[in-house]
């Protein structure tokens, strides 16, 4: 293996060192004897310097004319697309999703690249009449000023895209701190944005650890908005601190996402999207298909269907094609998977497949669970109210739907569902009734496009959302503007009260 590249924080335009001189290790979970790069461990005075810079670059960025920031989204998306496979496999390395997940994860970033580059063009207020004549009335978005962006390892180049893009369309600057298990995509989507033109100080980045360099971000009394994907725990202690400068906050935390399958289900199509709901990206998605929540009627051959299906998956080192499932990303999140079966055991649960580590050969160097189907589940256990973030569902059975919808929205958390029904009648109730920010007939609880938005209810979220133009909404305030062009003072309501 070749000497590791060590990466500088972006400050300014300019690749500098932590100005502690402390570095930290990005290893492939897959084979952590491999080192996939050096990243600065920065601290308070890092992300000062990030700010301030971010401040500098604010004034001229913000009057740069919004068609042409678009402009310079479009030919960053142009680059990444001629730089998707590189990307890929570099994500795919230092996070350990397979192939084919992370083209999916790049393709999603040269999506929003695409989708905010036509923002550039629209940014729509409103046009109203005024109930006084001569007078005219407009809203307008105006952007804030520095953004603090703290984004996950999951989803390493699709995530950061969907915070720097809206906010840097708007004619915000930011200061970005990835996750410190996968910071190298973020690195790769902003190398595309520096050589499309994207000038010095507009987008900074910031490597390290939570408590070192994103509780300063948050806790930076310049920065205007901070937006976080990650734990509730944390999402609860960053509203609290913000809360003492007045920042705007939009967080996207966990989920404990239920797929309700129905006695008149195409049972074979369930199985389908249940394989992939709960397995891709080996259940490290906020969104992961955790819980199957099956009619009576069919429960028993669902799970005999799935358990056949989930003994196809084969797990190993995501660069190999033939790979459908990788490792967990570091050790803590593994030693977690494994508490969890162990739990579920106790409470009762029965392992239908799987539930143990993968340790011999190939699997002796990385984080390797088998996919885990557990069944003679019920709703209270603490693996089906607790998010696991790892390759293990849970089958619920239940005797109508009624009872299925409850037991779907029973959980603290509300980012996605799924309803596997052919009665039409059921999915629009479903629609309806289920308490998430998405839903989903006939496919699991994954799969968002980046043109809605993506986000929760409960616990899962502050009611903020990204993607689709709704994004817009975390990094611009509203300015409304009233022209009087009569010549005399008009009193709005006073004067129209007749």
């Amino acid at each position: 293996m070749s000497e590791p590249k060590t990466y500088m924080n972006l400050i300014g335009g300019e690749w500098v060192a932590s100005q502690s001189g402390q570095t930290f290790e990005n290893r492939n979970p897959a084979d952590t004897r491999e080192v996939i790069g050096i990243f600065q461990r920065s601290g308070a005075e890092d992300v000062d310097a990030a700010v301030q810079a971010a401040k500098r670059a604010y004034e001229s960025w913000r009057l740069t004319p919004a068609p042409k920031r678009g402009e310079i989204l479009f030919r960053a998306a142009e680059l990444l697309r001629q730089r998707k496979e590189q990307y890929a496999r570099d994500m795919t390395r230092e996070m350990g999703k397979v192939l084919q997940e992370a083209r999916g994860d790049v393709q999603e970033a040269i999506d929003m690249l695409y989708f905010m580059a036509g923002e550039g063009r629209r940014l729509y207020g409103q046009t109203t009449p005024s109930e006084m004549p001569n007078k005219f009335q407009m809203s307008v978005r105006v952007p804030k000023g520095v953004c603090g962006l703290i984004t996950p390892w999951n989803f390493p180049m699709a995530i950061p895209s969907w915070k720097i893009l809206p906010a840097i369309i708007l004619g915000n600057t930011v200061v970005i701190k990835p996750a410190e298990d996968a910071p190298l995509s973020t690195y790769n989507l902003v190398q595309c944005l520096l050589d499309a033109g994207l000038p010095p100080g507009v987008v900074n980045i910031v490597t390290g650890y939570g408590e070192e360099a994103g509780e300063p971000l948050v806790r930076h009394p310049e920065v205007k908005v901070i937006s976080f994907t990650g734990s509730t725990a944390v999402g609860q202690h960053i509203t609290k601190v913000a809360a003492e400068t007045m920042k705007h906050v939009s967080l996207e935390m966990g989920g404990k996402n239920g797929i309700i399958v129905m006695d008149d289900a195409d049972l074979e199509l369930a199985v389908q999207g249940i394989l992939w709901g709960a397995f891709g990206t080996t259940g490290q998605r906020c969104t992961a298909s955790s819980r199957i929540i099956a009619h009576r009627a069919i429960a028993n051959e669902l799970a005999e269907r799935l358990a056949v299906r989930a003994r196809e998956i084969k797990v190993g080192n995501g660069l190999d094609e033939t790979v459908t499932m990788g490792p967990s990303i570091n050790a803590d999140q593994y030693n977690i998977v494994c508490n969890y079966v162990a739990i579920g055991k106790q409470e009762g649960a029965r392992v239908l497949l799987g539930g143990e580590r993968l340790t011999e050969g190939e699997y002796a160097h990385g984080y390797f669970f088998q996919p885990t189907i557990f069944v003679d589940v019920t709703p209270e256990m603490r693996i089906a109210q607790e998010e696991i973030f790892g390759p293990v569902t849970a089958i619920i059975a239940v005797d109508s739907f009624d009872e299925a919808i409850a037991v779907a929205n029973g959980v603290k958390y509300g980012l996605s569902s799924s309803i596997y029904t052919r009665d039409v009648n059921k999915a629009f109730r479903a629609m309806r009734d289920l308490d998430t920010g998405i839903v989903y007939v006939n496919a699991p609880t994954i799969g968002a496009e980046i043109h809605l938005p993506f986000g929760g209810t409960k616990a899962t979220g502050n009611g903020h959302r990204e993607g689709g133009v709704q994004a817009l909404e975390v990094f611009s305030e509203w300015k409304s503007i009233y022209v009087d062009y009569s010549g005399y003072l008009q009193r709005a309501q006073i004067d129209n009260a007749e």
